[in-house]
């Protein structure tokens, strides 16, 4: 086993991270500014509050605690804001990545596995989207990530600098334990503000555009429990480890459904009407995002639990349930 620091290691998918590397025997190290992040999802954990491109505090962590890799989610990721505000993007999400490449380099840390997403892709050309599709990012997001992307490269050149970049399509649900959860704030994502009202929390849920080149007209997006994702997490440590090379893996279902289908699961789930109104479509939100994660599956051995659409409301509603106002 061994020390692993975890950047946005308070956040959504940090944090069922941080569990399923403890549960596997790693020693983990959470680093986060707190800003997007939440203290309480990693109670029990060393936490060191600091940003990314706080250099002294980033050396420090990896210097003190013997770090041997490093899990950087630390990131910006709501697309609409980049689009107006693409600066604060590419400063948070490629800079500070450039920090941290820098700050892994000084203190011979080699091995690194990166949150990406399909947003490098763009519009997709063809479904599923393998990892050879053409990159052509549609929002400064998906661009931020595809320049950290491209950043490792080098740094694996010229540095040996090894990492698995994981290219999420849609992460949702909660911990199956009911230990973590989802709180945005404010919340972004789709099945989170779909549960909030089912939970009395907003008056109706908003679909943006019904009038994309689908079977309902609405967007289409591929869904992969947060704990499946936390697994393909570990699965990349543990092949770089083994000597794994820089690569890039989709991590999704494979599968797609739209934003109507996901409100009338939703509705059957929780049992619970959930009024939804159409507004116009959103600016850089591609139609279909459907990932094929074949290479996962077959290289890594990547093997989802919690693959149901439905199943993933359910992890997610009773976590809402339990926590109608998050970490509180």
């Amino acid at each position: 086993m061994s020390r692993v620091l975890v950047t946005g290691g308070a956040g959504y998918i940090g944090s069922h991270t941080v569990l399923a590397l403890a549960e596997e025997g790693h020693e983990v190290v959470v680093y986060d500014s707190l800003e997007e992040g939440h203290a309480e999802a990693v109670k029990g954990f060393p936490l060191v509050r600091a940003d990314v491109h706080d250099s002294l505090h980033l050396a420090g962590a990896l210097r003190e605690h013997r770090i041997e890799a490093v899990i950087h989610f630390a990131a910006y990721l709501k697309v609409p804001e980049s689009m107006e505000k693409p600066g604060k993007y590419f400063y948070n999400n490629t800079a500070g990545t450039l920090n941290l490449l820098q700050q892994m380099v000084q203190e011979g840390v080699e091995h690194l596995v990166f949150s990406s997403t399909c947003a490098v892709y763009g519009e997709p050309e063809r479904t599923p989207i393998t990892e050879d599709h053409p990159k052509d990012p549609t929002n400064p997001y998906g661009l931020s990530k595809w320049m950290s992307e491209e950043m490792m490269d080098w740094f694996g050149r010229i540095h040996g600098l090894q990492s698995i970049r994981l290219r999420y399509f849609n992460a949702a649900g909660a911990d199956p334990k009911g230990r973590v959860g989802e709180d945005h704030r404010p919340e972004i994502h789709l099945i989170p503000l779909v549960l909030e009202v089912a939970l009395g929390k907003r008056p109706e849920i908003m679909i943006f555009g019904d009038d994309y080149d689908t079977p309902d007209g609405t967007c289409i997006r591929d869904y992969i429990h947060v704990t499946d994702l936390a697994q393909a997490h570990l699965l990349a440590l543990k092949a770089l480890q083994g000597g794994a090379k820089t690569k890039a893996y989709n991590a999704g279902n494979g599968k797609g459904f739209s934003v109507k289908e996901v409100i009338e699961a939703a509705r059957e789930v929780t049992g619970h009407p959930i009024p939804a109104t159409i507004k116009g479509r959103r600016a850089g939100d591609p139609a279909r995002l459907i990932g094929s994660a074949d290479r996962l599956r077959h290289e890594l051995g990547w093997n989802p639990q919690y693959a149901d659409l439905k199943t993933i409301l359910r992890t997610a509603w009773d976590w809402y349930k339990a926590h109608p106002n998050g970490y509180g």
